[in-house]
């Protein structure tokens, strides 16, 4: 009850945020104002917060932000505060949204340090790296790219994301809290996995320093081991680069 109701009080910050950043910016206004809503929760200019519960948006692929932002305004991802501050939002709209934070790149600081075992940390990077041909789990690297930075325009990076976030994610994909475009890759990896499998990639991830500029590839040399819904989503969408509807 308490945590639904915090929610609530959220969501209603960040509804009241965006129609006062609407006003004073106009459809044509200054992105940074227009998006003041997001760095409520995700930190200043899109960092992540200090424990990195709502996690780093800046410089994540344009393609990637535009299809999160889209299943959370259609309740395909669900959080109640960003469906209530995206329900009334275009595609277009969404889109510039997503241009804006994938073009701030911006340092990553220090890995937080993690506490789980050298084991841990070593079946981590043996799934990250190589992945487990026995339980046909493909290497994380496979696809979000050799440097785990992402591949544009679709691909988020899986460093500079705290470990709890990780476990949090890889959990709701692992047992049907989350989804994405069909066919879903990321769901049939997660339940391929077992609990203590995304214990040991979390750690591993977390623990990582991001490489200089964290910038995504450009694009895959390689064909990719499963085949992922969400690549074949358009963008950049159809239609005027406009405001909301």
């Amino acid at each position: 009850m308490a945590r639904s109701l915090f929610l609530r009080a959220l969501a209603l910050v960040c509804l009241a945020l965006a129609n006062a950043a609407m006003a004073a910016g106009g459809a044509a206004g200054d992105m940074e104002q227009r998006v003041l809503p997001c760095t409520v929760c995700h930190g200043k200019q899109g960092r992540a917060t200090p424990d990195g519960y709502f996690p780093r948006i800046a410089g994540k692929p344009a393609g990637y932000l535009y299809n999160q932002l889209r299943h959370f305004r259609d309740v395909e991802r669900r959080y109640p505060p960003m469906a209530y501050l995206l329900s009334y939002l275009s595609d277009d709209y969404l889109a510039e949204i997503a241009r804006h934070f994938s073009e701030l790149q911006l340092p990553y600081g220090a890995p937080a340090p993690v506490t789980v075992s050298r084991a841990q940390l070593a079946r981590g990077e043996q799934l990250v790296q190589s992945g487990d041909a026995a339980r046909e789990l493909p290497a994380c690297r496979q696809c979000h790219g050799a440097q785990l930075t992402g591949v544009a325009p679709f691909v988020p990076g899986l460093l500079g994301l705290s470990q709890d976030y990780l476990s949090s994610q890889l959990g709701a994909w692992r047992t049907g809290q989350r989804h994405a475009s069909e066919p879903d890759c990321m769901a049939q990896v997660a339940r391929r996995m077992a609990l203590e499998d995304v214990q040991a990639v979390a750690a591993w991830l977390a623990a990582q320093k991001v490489p200089a500029g964290g910038q995504a590839a450009a694009g895959f040399t390689h064909t990719l081991p499963l085949a992922c819904g969400s690549l074949d989503v358009r963008w950049p969408p159809a239609g005027r680069a406009g405001g909301a509807q």
